[in-house]
């Protein structure tokens, strides 16, 4: 059933705590990439013209339960102000009588920022007690934080609990965007699946096995696929105890019509170095001695006319260690292929950053906000932020005063 939004509350002159991922890179007291904060302004400035008092909330970086200087919100509130052209105040508490006071002074369209919620050790460990002492801020909680949705923490779970709940806009976007993917996408669509590890993605590949028509897979997670099949992968990173569970996903695969494509060649290399001297091998003929760092052009080119074939994609992973231009050509030829695809999704985390790095987030249908979020969210799983917005009447229409 559809979970209600902002739009479903009446939210003038309300107490209105939103929880936002403002968890960006900071330098020298300085945002280095806004991203993050500008994917929340549809939800604040909604709420600004609504006439609510928007009392925002987030962590940043782990300071471990306690103040740390390096990871206080200043330079968030600072860029903030920038983007929104008006004040945003910001106190260094998130609860007590500052922090009442704060908000028993704002007016109606102001915007008021808390301190960095983990610097208190009830954040993470989801104290009912801080959940409680957070909720008294408010008169509704909006959770529009889908890069913290996957985790059951006091300000994006506990507070629920006390306060009635409704998706923002960003939130409300990455679930439509996916649940789109996943239910009721424009077929052909293709799963492009790398990244270093199998483990962390192995409910999303069980979970596309019900969705996909295609399944390409690179990066690490090809190296386990290969050594299922009986390759020799040399020093390559492998979990050889995800073996057993990447053999599952092949016979998968076949169970379930998936058409699932590995590397036929590979880039490899003594060591990751970018001046590494590198090699192009068939997946048969890789050495004892080598680790594969990228996949092949020629698989690079098959992945391409695959992706491009297709009318949706959504992509999870780099193909080898793109940071480094030696190792970054399966990487570059993926990324191009999935910004041709009508309907492109891609997964956040590395994906987001290859995305980036090869030019092509402008021409991307959806780059997730969360990459450990839109992975479980992918698998299927149900992320405890999202559970707790309430659900839409479909019977009845929602009062407003």
């Amino acid at each position: 059933m559809p979970k209600k939004t902002i739009r479903d509350l009446d939210v003038r002159s309300k107490r209105v705590l939103v929880r936002v991922d403002f968890n960006v890179p900071l330098k020298d007291g300085t945002v280095l990439d806004d991203t993050r904060i500008q994917a929340a302004l549809p939800t604040i400035q909604y709420l600004i013209d609504s006439g609510a008092k928007v009392i925002l909330m987030s962590h940043l970086g782990r300071p471990k339960g306690k103040p740390d200087p390096a990871y206080k919100m200043d330079p968030v509130a600072r860029r903030l102000e920038e983007l929104l052209g008006r004040k945003v105040k910001k106190i260094d508490f998130c609860v007590g009588p500052e922090a009442e006071k704060a908000v028993g002074e704002m007016a109606e369209g102001d915007v008021l920022l808390l301190e960095n919620t983990r610097f208190y050790p009830g954040e993470t460990s989801s104290d009912p007690e801080f959940a409680r002492e957070l909720a008294s801020l408010g008169d509704i909680f909006v959770n529009d934080a889908f890069g913290a949705a996957h985790r059951a923490h006091a300000s994006t779970y506990g507070v629920a609990e006390y306060l009635p709940t409704a998706a923002g806009f960003l939130m409300e976007k990455e679930i439509s965007i996916m649940d789109k993917i996943l239910k009721e996408p424009e077929r052909p669509l293709t799963a492009v699946v790398g990244g270093a590890k199998i483990a962390d993605k192995m409910s999303v590949l069980l979970n596309f096995m019900n969705h996909v028509d295609y399944l390409v897979i690179g990066g690490g997670v090809a190296n386990t696929f290969l050594k299922a099949m009986g390759y020799e992968v040399g020093k390559s990173l492998v979990e050889d105890e995800k073996i057993l569970s990447a053999q599952e996903i092949i016979d998968s695969s076949k169970m379930n019509g998936v058409k699932l494509f590995l590397p036929e060649d590979v880039v490899i290399a003594k060591e990751i170095d970018p001046n590494a001297e590198t090699k192009v091998v068939p997946v048969d003929s890789i050495p004892k001695n080598m680790m594969v760092l990228d996949i092949g052009p020629k698989t690079a080119k098959k992945y391409s006319e695959i992706i491009r074939s297709s009318n949706s994609a959504v992509w999870v992973g780099p193909m080898g260690v793109f940071e480094y231009d030696a190792f970054a050509g399966g990487t570059k030829a993926v990324a191009e292929a999935v910004a041709s695809v009508p309907y492109s999704l891609v997964g956040g985390g590395d994906s987001a950053a290859a995305a980036e790095k090869m030019g092509v987030a402008d021409r991307i249908t959806h780059i997730s906000t969360g990459g450990g979020a839109s992975l479980k969210y992918l698998g299927g799983e149900e992320l405890p932020g999202i559970t707790v917005i309430m659900e839409k009447d479909p019977d009845k229409v929602e009062l407003k005063n």
